[in-house]
């Protein structure tokens, strides 16, 4: 199985290095580190990390800040919060910005690593639930092209709707090309001959 990329954003050089030291002995591969809130946005956008953890207290940019960017530019990387701050109000801008997770300090392995296998778990169903929602859209979508497409064959050419249905059917598969695309052929060509 391939390890799971992760960024490290802290302003401290030791708490990042003890992060760093912690991940790898679990098998996960940092594949950069910042010391600000920019920093760690840019490095989200080349490496497109499974995951990142950010501190809050950066300089430049905080790390409510670069999650907020980081979630906008690539919603399916796991966002993890690490701060000192065990602050009701930090809590729910780290929730509202994208982040599946929140881990006070001072960090150690036991409370770090389920933390991260939480939300990596959490942001991989996220993921998998936006893609069937996608999926689920394009399907609505298709039906209602080949409805349109259904409903000319019936007005324009007499036919009964399993008829039309099965011709689409048919033209779809002896052309190769898609029900929807045929659909969307046959209604524009209508709308061609009715201009």
């Amino acid at each position: 199985m391939e390890r799971q990329r992760v960024v490290i954003a802290d302003d401290e050089t030791i708490v990042r290095m003890d992060i760093r030291e912690i991940l790898e002995a679990n098998g996960y591969e940092v594949v950069g580190e910042a010391s600000d809130g920019i920093d760690a946005v840019e490095l989200c956008r080349q490496q497109n990390p499974d995951l990142v953890l950010l501190d809050i207290k950066m300089p430049l940019m905080d790390g409510l800040s670069a999650a907020k960017q980081i979630h906008e530019t690539n919603g399916n990387v796991a966002i993890v919060i690490l701060t000192a701050y065990n602050d009701e109000r930090f809590i729910d801008k780290a929730a509202e910005y994208g982040s599946v997770g929140y881990v006070v300090k001072p960090l150690n392995e036991r409370s770090l690593i389920p933390a991260i296998k939480i939300a990596l778990k959490r942001a991989a169903d996220f993921v998998k639930l936006k893609t069937e929602l996608e999926e689920q859209k394009q399907k609505l979508e298709d039906r209602k092209i080949i409805d349109r497409a259904k409903g000319y064959l019936m007005k324009e050419q007499g036919m009964e709707e399993d008829a039309a249905y099965q011709y689409l059917r048919s033209l779809s598969m002896k052309k190769r090309v898609s029900i929807r695309d045929i659909s969307e052929i046959i209604l524009n060509s209508g709308k061609m001959m009715n201009t």
